[in-house]
């Protein structure tokens, strides 16, 4: 395979052999054709090659590294990657230059390739889309006339349960059921697609203008009001994908949330699984 897609603002290579087949969510970024900015070369192999450079971080699912000791390789990081409960690792990313990343993956792991984070952890794209202006956020990912209300909270908050009862009483659609990548397009804050959607199986490569962040939680009673900046800042960055070991991209992204917020407005909805959930968040949202 020898293939060109584009995630957000980010158009990349993606070079390796016929026995690695990306998810079906994966392909539906793919280009016809374009001028990729960054090339990703994926080998299999018995075993993996040792990273190179100083320890950064390190998590049950996710070992990093990074190379400082010459001025060409500055800045550059290798991973070990894994998935928790499993105390081997199944890939090797490693940054060789400023535009390219060679990855090498256990032979024996390449059926696991078929579930989207396992694929898309292999690249780290989370990392190029910072540098990007852009932001992976933990939601699922709503249509309703012609604008996106993100619904963003912890896992088995009830995201997927607002969602549908939107698309039960107002007609909604849902675009991604767990992601959704925020960036600019012609200025403006835009919801977009990306290539991981959960266990919703809902996943379409589609961009937005958003109307709302609505974060989320479980309540007796249905409430909700806008937050200040200040109050929806820690509960924003809570679901967005940060790389905090790496103080530049870090603080970026703290930059861009801050953006964020000077324009898009983020709610809090205390909710039931109730039509009256959807009323009660309707009249705030559109008094705005």
């Amino acid at each position: 395979m020898d293939r060109i897609f584009r995630i957000g603002n980010f158009t990349f290579r993606l070079c390796c052999s016929g026995e690695i087949t990306p998810p079906e969510n994966f392909m539906k970024f793919e280009l016809e054709m374009g001028n990729p900015e960054y090339t990703y070369h994926i080998e299999v192999s018995a075993c993996l090659p040792r990273p190179e450079g100083r320890l950064i971080a390190q998590r049950p699912d996710l070992t990093v590294f990074r190379k400082e000791d010459s001025p060409e390789g500055q800045g550059l990081e290798s991973r070990l990657i894994g998935v928790k409960g499993n105390p081997d690792f199944y890939a090797c990313y490693r940054e060789v230059s400023a535009d390219r990343a060679e990855v090498t993956l256990v032979r024996d792991r390449i059926a696991e390739l078929h579930i989207d984070p396992v694929f898309t952890s292999l690249l780290a794209l989370e990392r190029r889309q910072v540098r990007k202006d852009s932001m992976v956020l933990h939601c699922a990912y709503v249509e309703y006339q012609g604008e996106a209300i993100l619904f963003s909270a912890p896992s088995e908050t009830g995201k997927t349960t607002q969602a549908n009862l939107w698309e039960k009483y107002r007609g909604s659609r849902t675009v991604n059921g767990d992601r959704s990548l925020l960036g600019k397009i012609d200025g403006r804050w835009t919801a977009q697609g990306w290539p991981v959607c959960g266990t919703s199986e809902v996943c379409n490569n589609e961009a937005l203008p958003i109307k709302a962040v609505v974060m989320l939680s479980q309540a007796k009673e249905n409430r909700a009001e806008r937050l200040t900046p200040g109050h929806a800042f820690p509960l924003l960055y809570s679901q967005i994908t940060v790389n905090k070991w790496n103080t530049e991209d870090h603080i970026h992204t703290m930059d861009l949330i801050e953006d964020f917020l000077g324009s898009v407005p983020v709610l809090h909805l205390g909710c039931t699984i109730s039509e009256e959930a959807v009323v009660c968040l309707e009249d705030v949202l559109y008094t705005l």
